[in-house]
């Protein structure tokens, strides 16, 4: 998605689509996140009947809800996504992550290039520079196709005991074809920043990239009522040193992007739409007019969505306010950007664009975390927040 017209940073079919968002705006004498809906390519301030998308999204009716609730008209959806473009001067709506209390998840090793290059992580120490060597060595011995293996079947399990009599089981094998996900803890409720924010890097990662993702929004019964987009920002060289320090990679300040908008399921797009579409990627450097571009289908993935969530939530864990579930990437760039065989990782300033056809587009900008503004407005913040402009 090279062109800059607003439109190419929504949803092909906008007129139609039933978009749920957060934006924080001025009204009266207080400031604060609202709780926005798009319909129709209009923008609705809904707060008043929706305080948090948390309570949109347990209502029993929410897409004749969300067709039919009144709320203050905020103007067009082009404007506001191109008000909040990289680069563009603070708008008077600042665009957020369109959750807030709920849960963030993720799950990891869902496609099989994925997989491998985990394995290639981990074989590596974390050492970018090894990262070549064992690529091949490591194809020499599974293969790199391991996208007709169903994890936990009777044909996964066969692999699972040849690899460990050649001595290469890894536990990203366990998680990747193993009858049990990996799902972790990506980020706290309230911590995810929107579109047009800058994403975070810790300064000791020399070895880092984005994940482009799905992100399922699930409400508190466990139903998915929506997806959007979310960029699982990654450090390669820590994760790979250890798994342990997946917390240390994870989840810090700015590291997780969602948005632009959730997009709600009704008759015009579902959890279908979502296991045919495609996600692309485009990183653009600021500093070396590197580009990279890939795409990803979600034909391709080991787990359905649905299975995925059910792992999630469920007798085992609930989640009263709801979650979202990114569901894993195919995207670890292996295309060389400083040094032959170095392969990729992030420069600051990079502009990171993910896009799907029916959900629009995602941009960040590349940043240190601790050069960021700190993460100060938690849960608490939000519902003291609420209370003084009397939404609770």
């Amino acid at each position: 998605m090279t062109s800059n017209t607003p439109a190419n940073w929504l949803p092909g079919d906008v007129g139609q689509a039933l978009l749920v968002g957060r934006v924080w705006r001025k009204a009266g004498e207080h400031e604060g996140p609202a709780v926005v809906l798009v319909r129709n390519g209009e923008v609705f301030d809904i707060t008043a009947s929706a305080p948090t998308t948390a309570d949109l999204f347990d209502r029993e009716d929410l897409a004749q809800f969300a067709r039919t609730v009144s709320g203050e008209t905020l103007g067009p959806v082009e404007k506001l996504i191109e008000a909040n473009l990289p680069g563009s001067a603070e708008p008077a709506l600042r665009l957020l992550a369109p959750n807030d209390v709920q849960a963030i998840k993720a799950c990891g090793v869902t496609f099989a290039v994925s997989l491998i290059e985990r394995v290639i992580e981990e074989q590596a120490g974390g050492d970018p520079a090894k990262a070549q060597e064992v690529r091949a060595t490591i194809a020499a011995t599974i293969g790199t196709d391991l996208s007709k293996i169903k994890p936990g079947s009777e044909d996964a399990m066969k692999l699972k005991a040849e690899l460990e009599r050649r001595g290469a089981w890894s536990q990203y094998m366990e998680v990747g074809i193993g009858p049990d996900a990996e799902v972790f803890s990506k980020s706290q409720p309230m911590s995810a920043v929107g579109f047009g924010a800058a994403v975070g890097l810790l300064a000791a990662s020399v070895w880092n990239n984005p994940e482009p993702e799905i992100v399922l929004a699930v409400n508190s019964r466990g139903e998915i009522v929506g997806a959007t987009l979310g960029n699982d920002v990654n450090l390669r060289d820590i994760e790979g040193r250890s798994a342990l320090l997946l917390g240390k990679c994870k989840d810090n300040n700015a590291s997780c992007a969602i948005g632009p908008f959730v997009r709600l399921f009704d008759e015009s797009f579902s959890l279908d739409a979502v296991r045919k579409t495609s996600v692309a990627l485009r990183v653009e450097g600021t500093d070396d007019d590197f580009v990279l571009e890939g795409i990803s289908h979600m034909s391709e993935i080991s787990r359905d969505p649905a299975d995925l969530v059910a792992q999630t939530w469920g007798p085992h864990h609930q989640y009263p306010d709801g979650f979202m579930l990114f569901l894993g990437t195919m995207f670890s760039p292996i295309k060389d950007r400083d040094t032959q065989g170095g392969g990729f990782t992030h420069h600051l300033g990079d502009k990171v664009t993910i896009s799907a056809p029916e959900l629009g587009a995602l941009v960040n900008t590349v940043q240190l975390s601790t050069e960021l503004a700190p993460w100060t407005f938690g849960v608490r913040a939000l519902y003291r927040n609420l209370a003084a402009r009397g939404l609770l």
